[in-house]
């Protein structure tokens, strides 16, 4: 029997997906580990993020009510693709409409089941249906461009005592169908929900999405990850913070390394171990997310206008090849003709020590 709140809404439509499953294997969506569709702060964001990478468009809008969905919110959707993996892993039927409890959402990924937690959740489904995302990617032979919310509708079911026993969201189309398409999906080390800074995140996801498991690894113009990140930090703040975590190495399964090549600053991402293939470890008992509120704010720096780039990433396998190719990246970039570092390239040189650079590409091991 279907709820009557759903009359006239799409879940009416669907039939639902029930969660059962606990134990899962964590998997994240390729096109939203490669591409900035999420706020990397937890300060309320309200300017676009504008993003051009040759015939990719993707533009995300948040709302003065709510602000962009955060990439601590897409956690609700990483939760989302890894059941409905695991779940047609096993031969279940899955569905845009999911069905579950607040209390298998949160213990999934690691955070507290007390009253914050819950409220904090409800916050971030709010982000998640108000964020409006237009993108050129995967669309139909004679389409440009689809737009759509990360959940198009949720509602959740309260006792009269107040206490919250179930909830229902429904993912768009677009979100789903990348999913089921099991070469868009990769598998993710549960230690990601453990990283508690945004650019932290991101990064994660950048160096599982090209560097994957390969011993190979892959190296990044700094100034170039600033555009793909769609931080609205100053330049100069962004390459620091890529610079302190470089040196605090805290992604699960990655080394960093920094180094100056034909005048830029370079990130080389190597995999350490295969800690992220298969994903059978548990993740460490919840912890609460640190947020205070749903506005709390988090390394800001912000800027007035939306941000804009133009990506052109590859590996490299020689210290010569490095040079070219990035000294090439650098002139196509938005900031053409200007240096990515300057004078903090010999900082940089004598703060990390330098490593052998990334061999030749390898295919990307998929799910």
């Amino acid at each position: 029997m279907r709820n009557p709140g759903t009359i006239g809404s799409e879940r009416a439509r669907l039939d639902a997906f029930t969660v059962t499953s606990d134990d899962i294997r964590f998997r994240d969506q390729r096109d939203l580990m490669e591409r900035p569709f999420f706020s990397l702060s937890k300060s309320r964001r309200t300017t676009p993020i504008l993003y051009k990478a040759n015939d990719i468009e993707v533009q995300v809008f948040g709302m003065p009510e709510h602000g962009m969905a955060t990439i601590w919110d897409a956690d609700v959707l990483i939760w989302a693709a890894s059941q409905i993996v695991d779940a047609e892993n096993n031969g279940i039927s899955t569905s845009r409409f999911f069905r579950f409890t607040p209390y298998q959402l949160l213990a999934a990924i690691g955070r507290a089941r007390g009253a914050t937690e819950y409220r904090l959740l409800k916050s971030a489904l709010a982000r998640l249906q108000s964020t409006v995302i237009a993108t050129t990617i995967r669309n139909g032979e004679h389409w440009r461009r689809q737009q759509f919310s990360w959940i198009n509708e949720w509602e959740e079911m309260v006792t009269r005592s107040g206490r919250i026993e179930g909830m229902e969201f429904v993912l768009p189309e677009w979100f789903y169908r990348g999913v089921i398409d099991r070469s868009l999906v990769l598998t993710i080390d549960p230690a990601y929900f453990r990283l508690t800074g945004g650019i932290e995140r991101w990064l994660y996801r950048i160096a599982r999405k090209h560097a994957g498991h390969q011993a190979k690894g892959w190296t990044f113009e700094i100034r170039h990850l600033y555009a793909k990140s769609g931080s609205l930090a100053r330049f100069s703040d962004f390459a620091l913070d890529i610079r302190r975590i470089a040196a605090r190495q805290p992604l699960p399964g990655y080394e960093l390394t920094i180094e100056c090549a034909a005048g830029s600053e370079m990130l080389q991402i190597v995999a350490t171990k295969l800690s992220t293939w298969p994903v059978e470890k548990p993740v460490n008992p919840p912890v609460t997310s640190g947020a205070k509120s749903v506005d709390a704010p988090v390394t800001s720096g912000a800027s007035s206008t939306g941000d804009q780039a133009h990506e052109s990433e590859k590996p490299s396998d020689s210290k010569r090849e490095l040079r070219v190719l990035n000294f090439n990246n650098l002139r196509e970039s938005n900031c053409s003709g200007q240096q990515a570092v300057g004078e903090n390239c010999p900082q940089a040189r004598q703060t990390f020590k330098t490593k052998p650079h990334a061999r030749p590409y390898a295919q990307e091991d998929v799910p």
